[in-house]
């Protein structure tokens, strides 16, 4: 018996309730759906008394026990008890598509797939399973139902009491490891847990465009079984089915993170016809509020192959203050002396091939989105943040995708900030380039933290880390500035912002703004790693790491490779073997790291070697440090 069964065997006997569903589900004739590899098999089992249940294994091993599904509904009634198979339809998948930008060119779209239809004394609904080769999904469908109205969600996911998850009751909370049974509040998605050694599962829901937000929660009495917890009551509107709940496992969480297109397999195609005016890039805030700085933004974002500049909240007055207009410039007095002539900025920066980025509070999009998007169009401003918008019920998720589907319909790209998470809907609406629901710079996280959000968070997609590079935050709490070239790397985001609290020269002295860098940049030479690195990639691999610990990432951009190293608390050896290298190529290896006795102001030491496909590339990495490389192709 594996360590995870026997694991099982101690929760059922400790807890008859649990037992009591295995017991019955292993008299009933199940329905099995198995990955196209093999590796994954989901069971879907009914039984007379207490309804429909499923689990999960992965390589022969047993990782989600019995859990059951369904529905309560606001009348009171239930959905999934006292259900029988009508029939069943099954499918399979072996497909591959081309994203407008990702984390690879290609990604594969393989799966095995059951449709299920169940009849019971409430309702009759379809249950869609599919294995993928890199985990399972499910999703509810009522296609004769469409304004079905869900007070309560039943869907388990059990566990072994005593497995490890990475926890965080908000998206920008710390995460913290725990286990399973000590989870007291609901915690955030995707959700990270250990099994054993070498056992790793990601839980979470992918396609959340019209339905309420799920977290997880301790089933009272159950501990191990997690289930799910709607953020209030929904409605089948737009749709008849359910965002789909994922199940994913590998033998190590860098897997896991490779394997994090499941997501976007699980949501739909790309709706909008041309791409053209989609375009990723690199980010400067511009935190002074000033026509001067601006234009001084401009200038060194052309001079360091950025792509955009970006005006955050105070442009169009208190950001919290309702009256607030944003389809005027309006400088907040608290945050800048002004003057800030926006639109002279704007048209400067095309003519550097530059575009701007502006911010927008969600107090104002709520009133005013049908006039502000046309108006920042009609500008030239090439993207909106939206800013501190409501996430979680049903009315908030709604209204937050049609914003993003109204700014394509403007060719306006979209940056979401604040507590919403991903779940693959940039592969639907390409134009909602990243988001934040991450604890990014502006919480000063140390290495051992981002470690954290890197395999944990960054499994739901792109998150925007609000990187700063120059800021006294970057050695005083968070890491050091390798960290920072790093993190570039490890961290995935279209829009990558790198200096987000630095500002370069040619801004008036004193002139910082709210947050701003009192200092300017400083033309060290490192800033040539932000300067070539690109923000999307033909391939990744994550090649080595582990929550809180240390993690190394190498991408790839045509033929050069860019390589990401964090570490957390404890000293390392860190090794970088070059096997992803094209064979019989020779490359220039640019190696950065931190070196406290060099002459250089940010303790940045720059090397060259030449390599190939075969080499190891290591370097002995202190505490809080990192290591970054880039990798010509010669």
């Amino acid at each position: 018996m594996s360590k995870i069964k026997m694991k099982l065997f101690i929760g059922l006997f400790m807890y008859p309730m649990f037992w009591f569903h295995c017991q019955c589900l292993a008299q009933d004739k199940a329905v099995e759906v198995t990955s196209p590899n093999g590796n994954f098999t989901v069971t879907f089992q009914v039984d007379a008394g207490t309804g429909a249940f499923y689990t999960v294994e992965f390589m022969g091993t047993e990782v989600i026990g019995s859990s059951a599904l369904g529905f309560q509904l606001t009348n009171g009634t239930y959905i999934g008890k006292n259900v029988s198979i009508e029939k069943m339809d099954e499918r399979s998948e072996d497909s591959r598509w081309k994203p407008v930008y990702g984390e690879r060119n290609e990604y594969p779209d393989v799966f095995s797939e059951k449709l299920i239809s169940l009849k019971g004394d409430n309702q009759s609904f379809d249950l869609r399973l599919r294995a993928y080769n890199e985990g399972i999904a499910f999703r509810y469908e009522f296609p004769d139902n469409p304004e079905l109205a869900i007070k309560t969600e039943l869907t388990e996911f059990s566990l072994p009491p005593d497995a490890m998850a990475w926890t965080s009751n908000r998206a920008q909370s710390e995460i913290a490891g725990t286990r399973v049974s000590a989870i007291k509040e609901a915690v955030e998605r995707p959700l990270l847990v250990q099994l054993e050694e070498s056992m790793y599962l990601a839980l979470g829901e992918a396609a959340l465009v019209d339905f309420a937000r799920m977290k997880f929660v301790q089933k009272e009495g159950n501990p191990g079984t997690l289930v799910a917890s709607l953020d209030g009551g929904t409605t089948l509107k737009t749709s008849s089915y359910t965002p789909w709940r994922f199940i994913m496992a590998a033998k190590t969480p860098g897997q896991l993170l490779e394997n994090n297109y499941l997501l976007l397999n699980l949501n739909e195609p790309n709706q909008i016809k041309d791409v053209s005016w989609i375009k990723p890039g690199k980010v400067i805030r511009e935190v002074t509020l000033t026509t001067q700085g601006g234009m001084a933004t401009v200038d060194f974002a052309a001079r360091h192959n950025l792509q955009y500049i970006e005006f955050d909240a105070g442009w169009y007055g208190n950001e919290y203050d309702d009256a607030s207009d944003a389809t005027t410039i309006t400088v907040d007095p608290k945050r800048s002396k002004g003057p800030l002539d926006l639109i002279k900025v704007i048209e400067y920066a095309k003519t550097k091939n530059i575009g701007v980025i502006l911010y927008v509070n969600r107090r104002a999009l709520e009133k005013q989105l049908g006039e502000v998007l046309p108006l920042l169009s009609s500008w030239g401003v090439s993207g909106v943040k939206y800013g501190f918008v409501n996430v979680g019920p049903q009315e908030w998720t709604s209204w937050l995708h049609d914003a993003v589907r109204k700014a394509s319909d403007y060719q306006l790209m979209v940056d979401i900030h604040d507590e919403y998470r991903p779940t693959g809907y940039s592969r639907t609406y390409p134009n909602l380039m990243t988001q934040e629901g991450i604890r990014g710079d502006e919480e000063s996280p140390d290495n051992s933290m981002v470690l954290n959000t890197l395999f944990t968070r960054m499994i739901a997609g792109a998150g925007d880390h609000t990187n700063c590079y120059f800021a006294p935050r970057v050695t005083e709490k968070m890491g050091s500035h390798v960290s920072q070239l790093a993190k570039a790397v490890c961290i995935y985001s279209p829009w990558q912002f790198l200096y987000w609290y630095d500002r370069p020269k040619g801004s008036r002295p004193g002139d910082e703004g709210a947050g701003g860098s009192k200092s300017f940049i400083k033309e060290v030479p490192e800033l040539a790693f932000f300067d070539v690195l690109p923000t999307v990639w033909d391939d990744t691999k994550v090649l080595d790491g582990h929550p809180g610990e240390y993690a190394v990432v190498a991408r790839r951009s045509g033929t050069s490779w860019f390589v990401g190293a964090l570490n957390g608390n404890d000293d390392r050896k860190i090794e970088v073997p070059l096997d992803f290298l094209a064979k019989g190529k020779s490359y220039e290896a640019i190696i950065y790291t931190d070196d406290a006795n060099s002459t250089s102001e940010t303790k940045v030491k720059i090397e060259k070697r030449r390599v190939k496909a075969g080499d190891t590339l290591d370097s002995d990495v202190k505490q809080k440090n990192g290591l970054a490389i880039h990798l010509r192709q010669l």
